[in-house]
């Protein structure tokens, strides 16, 4: 751990938190189990609004059921439905599973697009989802912006946290390029891990309090 100083920049700020992470987190494997690019992108159209261990229970009965576009475009939507009901949002969610499968046969041979725009064409696939498909099944540099991140950007003074695309472009500012796809993953272990809304008010984890030794801890109230 280093040593308690003042970090007067955010540059200052982001060199020492990625050093620190990459020293935490030497390897960073992708939470959501998958097998290629297309259970990927299912698996992370899965995680919207539920935990990345919820879709791992769920996508195991799913893939063994259809693991690619042709056979998912097969399955009726009410059967996928019923598979992913836990993850929740399951009649939207299971929509566009089929309806995107169906389309990378039409328009995509089958093949999960390498690009953003293709990607963000597909149903139920964001920004947020095509950056991570983008970033760790094809290798291409995105910094996804999860809950986690943008709490922990605004947390450690990294964006102003206006929404999620600024802190997506703020934290793009900062980092290097080479460091964006194993960075955005360091940072939701150590937010799931340390620095999480309730256990941490900014003053209580390593970082947090070697990024701001004087920072005071927040008052808390006990209601009744």
């Amino acid at each position: 751990m280093e040593p308690a100083k003042p970090f007067r920049t955010k540059a200052e700020r982001a060199a020492y938190i990625d050093r620190r992470l990459a020293a935490l987190y030497p390897e960073t494997p992708v939470p959501l189990e998958h097998r290629d690019a297309y259970t990927l992108l299912i698996a992370v159209l899965l995680s919207a609004q539920c935990t990345d261990k919820r879709v791992n229970l769920v996508t195991p009965r799913l893939f063994a059921l259809a693991d690619t576009p042709s056979a998912m475009a097969r399955v009726p939507v009410a059967k996928i439905q019923e598979i992913i009901r836990p993850c929740g949002l399951s009649p939207r969610k299971a929509r566009a599973i089929s309806e995107l499968s169906r389309l990378l046969l039409e328009r995509h041979g089958g093949q999960v697009p390498r690009t953003f725009a293709e990607l963000e064409a597909l149903p139920g696939v964001g920004h947020k989802t095509a950056s991570v498909v983008m970033a760790q099944a094809f290798g291409v540099p995105a910094f996804p912006v999860d809950t986690h991140i943008h709490r922990l950007a605004q947390r450690w003074q990294l964006s102003d946290g206006r929404n999620v695309e600024q802190t997506e472009a703020d934290l793009k500012r900062l980092f290097p390029e080479a460091h964006w796809n194993q960075l955005h993953l360091r940072i939701i272990f150590y937010g799931r891990e340390h620095c999480t809304a309730r256990g941490c008010d900014g003053t209580v984890c390593e970082i947090c309090r070697t990024l701001f030794p004087n920072r005071r801890r927040a008052t808390r109230v006990n209601k009744p």
